[in-house]
């Protein structure tokens, strides 16, 4: 393909953010309203932080299966069903009335975060491999949708003087919005065959680099959905803060890390992806480091340096996917998808039992900045020692 994109790339990448940042909404009500339940339900911290980690846990498993599904049916019929399917459980959850039915409808909420690898799958084919960087980082702004449910879910809710209504909004929403990309979306003409699932699951099989990528993205993406999910109670935990003033701190985070996303991929696509990820390490562990301290000022100026740099890294890793992957997105993206949110799905659930043991939250900074540190070391020596090129082709192929 000659020309940089394809005529319609800007309306199919239009419908795949927006549609995403409206999964994401949906997603991230649950831990949006966390505080609320936690008051109305009396919960431990490991059991805040379970319900925290629900949906998180099916919207991660999920994406392997999702991003198959798109590879052989078209991203657009699965991003709409997937949209359509996940105003039920959240319909549901307005109804609920105990902690065990947030529980399992809370996982069944999920499935709007297994949109991601679909959107990603999607919106490549429309777009040529130089600028693929780019176009997967404005469609990684959808995260906004996050900062939407953070903040407006407990405003709305106060207005409304119920948390309920707000679950029934955004299942209208969901459902409306999966309507309309079936109806107006278009996949990029293709030419080649649909692949089974065993071949699908082939490429995962021969494939290491599949796996080193999903390893980053278990920081960066992990990091981010992590702190956007927990953030609020967090705040309010070591700080003392309001749900409402907890919420649109938390919305800082996740927008600073949002917009950071479209320029990682455009300095992937301009400088390489693995030397973009080489800074972002690098500052993860260091700012990993300034939130495991006490005071408000580090801690605010450590997090939101961490949303910058794990915004930097979500647009950069996801260069490196159709760039190794291009006949694979969808399954690809869909191992990396499902690792980045699993990295979301431990954290809350660490910081919980840290929380109860010790009292303290900084162990689990560490932690991060440890693992950062890992995954920078092994950035280097994957991606950019001598002869760089040829080693990651040989860890692509499994030579």
């Amino acid at each position: 393909m000659s020309e940089t994109f394809r005529p319609g790339a800007a309306r199919a990448l239009f419908f795949s953010t927006t549609a995403f940042a409206v999964s994401f909404a949906v997603w991230g009500l649950v831990a949006a309203l966390a505080p609320t339940f936690t008051q109305e339900y009396g919960l431990s911290a490991k059991a805040k932080s379970l319900l925290i980690a629900m949906p998180v846990l099916l919207g991660s498993l999920g994406r392997l299966p999702a991003g198959m599904l798109a590879d052989r049916f078209g991203g657009r019929r699965v991003f709409a069903a997937l949209l359509m399917l996940a105003a039920i459980p959240a319909t549901a959850i307005g109804f609920s009335t105990s902690y065990a039915q947030l529980l399992w409808l809370g996982l069944f909420l999920g499935l709007a975060g297994t949109t991601f690898s679909v959107g990603v799958g999607f919106t490549s084919k429309w777009f040529a491999p130089e600028k693929q960087g780019a176009a997967l980082g404005v469609y990684g702004m959808g995260n906004i949708g996050q900062s939407l449910a953070v903040f407006g879910a407990p405003v709305l809710a106060l207005s409304l003087g119920s948390w309920r209504p707000v679950f029934y909004i955004f299942a209208a929403v969901s459902l409306v919005w999966g309507v309309v990309f079936y109806l107006f979306a278009r996949d990029a003409a293709s030419n080649a065959k649909p692949k089974t699932l065993a071949e699908n699951l082939t490429v995962l099989r021969r494939s290491p680099l599949a796996w080193v990528l999903s390893l980053f993205y278990f920081v960066t993406f992990g990091g981010f959905v992590a702190f956007s999910i927990y953030l609020p109670t967090l705040l309010k935990d070591m700080y003392g803060l309001t749900a409402t003033d907890a919420g649109a701190r938390t919305a800082g985070f996740v927008l600073m890390a949002t917009l950071l996303r479209p320029l990682g991929g455009w300095l992937a696509d301009k400088w390489g992806g693995a030397r973009v990820l080489l800074f972002v390490f690098a500052a993860v562990a260091l700012f990993g480091l300034l939130m495991g301290c006490p005071l408000m000022l580090t801690f605010t100026v450590g997090a939101l340096g961490a949303a910058a740099a794990l915004g930097l890294g979500n647009g950069a890793v996801f260069k490196l996917v159709p760039q190794h992957f291009p006949k694979e997105t969808g399954t690809v993206t869909g191992l990396v998808g499902a690792f980045g949110g699993l990295g979301g799905f431990f954290p809350p659930l660490v910081l919980g039992v840290i929380r109860d043991a010790t009292g303290n939250y900084w162990p689990g900074f560490i932690l991060l900045a440890a693992f950062a540190s890992v995954c920078l070391a092994i950035n280097y020596f994957v991606f950019l020692r001598p002869s760089r090129g040829e080693r990651a082709q040989a860890v692509a192929f499994g030579h």
